[in-house]
């Protein structure tokens, strides 16, 4: 079992940048996928990016593709999204989730994933 603690969220500017952290308990970390999620008001939660145990393989939404990076030190046992060209429609709860894997996959469904965080609320003002 893993349990993992969103930090990084705030209220930035259009066009400005973040950096998420996930920091996961458990001494297993390196078994796992990670993957941010995030949800807006009245919108379901929709995938962001995600990353492979060994952090080889990487998977990113379009909407994402150019202004993010998903990063994780295993050393450490977190998980990074950096997030830049920040848009008023980024405004959402950002998640963390873990998914136990024997290879490297990098899904984007919610239902792959079986761990979350409580979430870190990013707000892009125009």
């Amino acid at each position: 079992q893993v349990q993992l603690v969103e930090s990084g969220g705030g209220t930035v500017q259009a066009g400005g940048s973040l950096r998420l952290s996930c920091a996961a308990s458990g001494r297993t970390f390196s078994s796992y996928a990670l993957a941010w999620f995030r949800q807006a008001p009245g919108k379901e939660r929709e995938f962001v990016a995600a990353i492979s145990r060994s952090g080889g393989s990487t998977n990113y939404a379009d909407s994402v593709k150019a202004r993010g990076t998903i990063s994780r030190d295993n050393a450490k046992n977190t998980a990074y999204l950096q997030m830049n060209s920040l848009k008023p429609e980024d405004t959402a709860v950002y998640y963390c989730a873990a998914g136990y894997r024997f290879d490297g996959n990098v899904g984007s469904t919610v239902a792959e994933y079986h761990y979350w965080g409580q979430g870190t609320q990013v707000t892009v003002s125009s």
